[in-house]
């Protein structure tokens, strides 16, 4: 029977059992579409990845990410991850890879610690920020058990945004509230009803400003309609938070950067390192970074 090598790593920390989880399967070939929804099931963390030989050579990899009940067409922490693990298993890793997703292209830039080691990587996402449907602020508030009064609109009222996959996105009153919010399922049910955006997935993110700062923030993410009641660790959701940030920010030609704590309430501490730029001409752009820690290696047998 085959066997397939995997690697689990922890995405978004420096340090072991924090971030999010990620298992990557370096070589997946030979391993059909259902078989890799059927592992990542088993997996049972937010993403599993698998890496096949690009269509274009002149790009690194084919990479296809799911989730335990599908597959999604870009996502944050797995780029970041799968893209620090290929580095560690080459003798002499590249500056970047450029992976081939649904979403379309994604490049991988590698991050190096102070002794010129591989420790993690920034992605850019593959699209500018994509606005959608506003969302009702009570139904947001259902959703995730908040008071309505506890979901603010002083910087944009709640919104699907997206850049690689869409997020209502909401800021709340503080860290405490934020702490406080507990996911309602028959809630996200009627949420995904009414806002066709959200159909797919249901994926909400919630934000607290740090001491007042909009560029020091706190999040949580919920998608218990897609399997995943809270996520420990969200580029593709915190990359979006902040293009949406940048592109509200007063001026035209802005680049800003932003410091983001998820996972805390999970026990997961996790540190996302977001930046956007927006200009008078163009779209708002996005990259989201952070640091891996091995964890686990084996081998699968199908």
């Amino acid at each position: 029977m085959p066997e397939f090598e995997f690697v689990t790593v922890d995405v978004f920390t420096d340090r072991l059992f924090g971030g999010n989880p990620l298992a990557v399967f370096p070589d997946a070939r030979g391993l059909s579409g259902e078989q890799m929804q059927a592992i990542a099931k088993e997996f049972n963390l937010s993403e599993t990845t698998f890496v096949l030989p690009p269509d274009n050579p002149q790009h690194s990899a084919r990479v296809r990410i799911f989730t335990p009940q599908h597959e999604m067409p870009f996502a944050g922490h797995p780029n970041v991850g799968t893209g620090t693990v290929l580095a560690w298993r080459d003798a002499n890793p590249p500056e970047h890879f450029v992976f081939e997703e649904i979403a379309g292209l994604v490049r991988v830039h590698l991050l190096r610690g102070e002794d010129g080691k591989i420790v993690g990587a920034r992605i850019a996402a593959p699209h500018s920020l994509q606005l959608g449907a506003s969302v009702p602020t009570e139904m947001v508030a259902d959703a995730v058990g908040l008071p309505e009064a506890d979901i603010l609109t002083e910087l944009h009222h709640p919104v699907v945004a997206s850049v690689g996959a869409p997020f209502a996105i909401a800021e709340v009153r503080d860290r405490a509230t934020l702490s406080a919010a507990a996911p309602d399922i028959a809630a996200f049910r009627r949420l995904a009803e009414r806002i066709p955006d959200l159909a797919a997935h249901c994926n909400v993110l919630l934000f607290a400003r740090i001491g007042g700062d909009v560029t020091q923030l706190a999040t949580r993410m919920f998608a218990p309609l897609g399997g995943i009641m809270e996520d420990p660790a969200t580029g593709s959701a915190n990359a979006a938070l902040a293009a949406l940030l940048t592109s509200v920010a007063p001026g035209e030609d802005v680049d800003l950067h932003y410091d983001i704590a998820q996972g805390e309430e999970m026990g997961r501490p996790s540190r996302l390192l977001a930046s956007a730029r927006k200009t008078a001409e163009g779209p708002v752009t996005a990259t989201i970074a952070g640091e891996c820690v091995p964890v686990m290696r084996g081998v699968l047998t199908v």
